[in-house]
């Protein structure tokens, strides 16, 4: 017999972005996998599968430790959540259009692509995911 049970916030919070870490991984290997065939990406080998991996996951489990803190700090913590980093996503794309990798226009073009296309995909995970996977009730039922 199945037993119910509330879990707490720090919980629901920690394994949402956990759960958010992992889609934001496969989502964007797959990105890279698209550049790395499709468009012939001679760079492939700097974005690579283990540090996609690594970095995406870190990263979330440092933003669940961050969601849950806001969300328990502030009656308006998930809005000061979401607007911050939709603001870090805006910062990142925007710093990322004036990287130089190679002396190559094209293939400085298409880094840009990619790496802003990896940053927008983790940041509208991570600020409007998490929440919107956090109030959830069947996430929080049959993943959680």
């Amino acid at each position: 017999m199945e037993q119910d049970f509330q879990k707490n916030i720090f919980y629901r919070s920690f394994m949402t972005c956990v759960f958010a870490g992992l889609t934001g991984t496969v989502l964007s290997m797959f990105y890279d996998l698209f550049f790395a065939q499709v468009l012939n990406f001679p760079l492939s080998s700097m974005i690579n599968v283990s540090t996609l991996i690594f970095t995406i996951n870190l990263t979330f489990i440092v933003i669940g430790f961050l969601f849950y803190g806001l969300i328990s700090a502030s009656r308006y913590g998930e809005t000061i959540y979401i607007s911050v980093f939709m603001v870090i996503t805006i910062f990142f794309i925007w710093k990322l259009q004036g990287v130089h990798r190679t002396e190559n226009d094209a293939v400085n073009t298409q880094f840009r692509y990619l790496s802003s296309g990896i940053v927008a995909i983790l940041g509208l995970l991570a600020s409007l995911g998490v929440p919107f996977l956090f109030h959830n009730k069947q996430f929080d039922k049959y993943v959680l």
